[in-house]
């Protein structure tokens, strides 16, 4: 088995086609084909079942993934382990975090990295907090920057960077929007806007919710704060939204019995050597306080 097939298996498990694993690989589709038939030649077994336009992954295919991830890893870290010993900072460092906080809380830290790194390349990859968190996991990515998960993750060690208080927001021309004093009976009369169900920042909202016995009825959801508080901004519901994302033409809500909040911070692989690219950009982020700017899912 070589590297470049087992990417090409790994690819197409986690994307589920090889059409997408080959674009992800820059990489045409006859060519990862040949390097995934080449590896099932040599393991005598077939790795994926092709059921109409579907892809799954076979018994061999599921006992192989695991251990290809640990392969690769395994790689990569020898790889940065020599790197390293020469303490030069530059070569590729791959991160992950969500579009509001590349948007909000990056680009501070990004422009001091880059100017005391220019030889490091920056490979940025945006999604769900929930996601980065995974693909750190995998082995995919050197380090997530993310809304934490509120319980532990295998594999993942957890810095905090930034506490994130969260508000209950509405429109001023929402029938919520001139109450002087909000309470959850109340709020709980009108439907809410909240992120997708599995996101950390919905689990935080239902975890604060539960104990008070209120149902909350969910007119919309989606992972983008932006989206949301658009919404909230023409009256469509109310949403609970980090406090900093407040401005004139949104109302924020005390409740007094509610206390929301959420924690961003950096995730890595607690098993992976961090290169000295990655290393660096941790120091940035420790060091820079951007609590002033809004957060994500």
């Amino acid at each position: 088995m070589d590297i470049p097939e087992l990417k090409a298996f790994i690819s197409i498990a986690e994307c589920q086609s090889f059409s997408r694993a080959a674009e992800r690989l820059f990489l045409s589709q006859p060519a990862i084909s040949k390097r995934i038939a080449s590896l099932e030649r040599e393991l005598n077994r077939p790795l994926f079942d092709r059921i109409g336009r579907r892809i799954y992954l076979t018994e061999a295919g599921q006992a192989l993934l695991p251990q290809a991830r640990h392969i690769l890893q395994s790689v990569e870290d020898s790889r940065r382990s020599m790197a390293n010993l020469s303490e030069q900072i530059e070569g590729q460092l791959t991160i992950g975090t969500s579009h509001h906080i590349g948007l909000h809380h990056l680009p501070p830290v990004l422009r001091s990295f880059n100017n005391l790194y220019p030889q490091v390349q920056l490979d940025i990859r945006f999604m769900d907090s929930e996601a980065a968190c995974q693909a750190v996991s995998h082995g995919e990515l050197e380090l997530g920057i993310v809304t934490l998960p509120s319980q532990a993750m295998e594999n993942l060690q957890m810095e905090i960077l930034w506490p994130d208080p969260l508000s209950i927001m509405t429109s001023r021309d929402h029938p919520l929007g001139k109450e002087k004093k909000l309470g959850l009976k109340k709020l709980s009369e009108y439907p809410a806007i909240l992120p997708a169900q599995g996101t950390f920042t919905r689990e935080r909202i239902e975890a604060a919710f539960r104990p008070k016995g209120i149902e909350l009825e969910v007119s919309l959801s989606t992972n983008y704060l932006e989206t949301i508080k658009m919404l909230v901004s023409v009256g469509l519901g109310w949403s609970v939204l980090p406090t900093s994302m407040a401005d004139k033409n949104i109302v924020r809500h005390e409740i007094k019995e509610l206390k929301l909040t959420r924690t961003l911070g950096l995730v890595k692989h607690k098993a992976r050597t961090l290169s000295n690219a990655a290393l660096a950009l941790q120091k940035i982020l420790k060091d820079c306080d951007c609590s002033e700017t809004t957060a994500t899912i």
